[in-house]
């Protein structure tokens, strides 16, 4: 399939850009741990088949550092011991937001309880608002065949300008 729109091109797209990468600034200022919000972000994308964003959010955590081990293992992440017990109910809260459809309550009771022996107030509504701004850009993505392969790290902090 072929990229039907290239929203970035788009008066309308740059500006929706612009809002995007002023939202991930504010989570990145956050306190919620970098490599969190990069396995958050790889593994709600991985979830809704996102290549334009698998891409961007692998490329930027190995520019941060993240091990190739690590990155290769999010999509089984149950299965791997190199998440620590934060990570991977970090990762739980992102599945569990990404596929409300499986559920009626969205992130459990149970997943809830164990974020929150790992994460506070401040760390617990960036990852909630991180959760709703990467499923919102998958989707954006998603909708359009933006295809994954061409990002360079750093790229989209441009659009914050």
């Amino acid at each position: 399939m072929e990229t039907r729109l290239d929203l970035f091109t788009t008066e309308t797209g740059s500006r929706l850009g612009k809002r995007f990468a002023a939202l991930g600034q504010v989570i990145e200022r956050s306190p919620l741990p970098a490599a969190t919000r990069e396995l958050v972000s790889l593994r709600a994308s991985q979830i809704n088949g996102c290549g334009w964003c698998i891409d961007m959010h692998t490329k930027e955590a190995a520019a941060a550092g993240e091990t190739a081990v690590r990155l290769n293992l999010v999509a089984a992440w149950r299965e791997s011991t190199v998440f620590t017990e934060a990570e991977r109910v970090a990762l739980a809260v992102a599945e569990e937001g990404t596929r409300l459809a499986d559920t009626h309550e969205g992130v459990s009771d149970e997943t809830w309880a164990r974020m929150r022996e790992h994460y506070d107030d401040e760390q617990a509504a960036a990852l909630v608002a991180l959760v709703a701004l990467i499923n919102a850009a998958n989707r954006l993505a998603v909708l359009v065949h933006q295809k994954g392969g061409s990002y360079e790290p750093g790229m989209f902090a441009a659009f914050g300008e």
